[in-house]
């Protein structure tokens, strides 16, 4: 069997978890945007992951692009976030990417980090200003995401990787 692993990473959690999937499975691990259809195409199972941002995945694009010369690929996604799982957020995010020809695809969920010193200027400002806004609720009413956002500072770092979550990945393989 042969298979590929495709990822995009921004602060290098789903890159780590790629590279952990490639050592577990040997095989070859390349960033999303450096993917060449002919070379995926010719694999008999795809691995995408990519980052959580505003409720999207990261390189979802490259497999709504080509689901269409990839229907009888094994394809699998898994998708990172600093927020603690949560049965029902994660089950919104996979409502909300998976519809149509993507409808079905296994995804699986892989903690990440968190450090705003690593982040872009973009980045950064976004989740200062988000929590701000996440300040003025009352606390008891936060959601996973707001929780997570508020537990780590300005300044403080969360890194919770954990080769653990790849384990159901790796038995959906087959």
């Amino acid at each position: 069997m042969s298979g590929i692993i495709l990822y995009k990473s921004r602060y290098g959690a789903t890159k780590q978890y790629a590279d952990w999937i490639a050592e577990k499975t040997g095989f070859s691990c390349i960033k999303t945007d450096d993917a060449d259809m002919k070379r995926v195409s010719g694999c008999d199972v795809i691995i995408l992951g990519g980052g959580i941002y505003a409720s999207g995945i990261a390189g979802l694009s490259f497999l709504k692009k080509n689901i269409g010369k990839l229907k009888e690929k094994k394809i699998i996604v898994f998708c990172c976030g600093a927020s603690p799982y949560e049965e029902s957020a994660f089950a919104a995010i996979v409502q909300r990417n998976f519809k149509g020809d993507l409808a079905g695809i296994p995804c699986f969920y892989c903690r990440g980090t968190f450090d705003m010193s690593e982040m872009s200027f973009i980045d950064r400002s976004l989740c200062k200003m988000l929590r701000k806004v996440v300040a003025k609720k009352n606390p008891d009413e936060y959601e996973i995401w707001e929780k997570a956002l508020m537990a780590v500072g300005d300044n403080e770092k969360g890194n919770w990787i954990d080769k653990a979550y790849i384990e159901p990945i790796i038995k959906a393989i087959g």
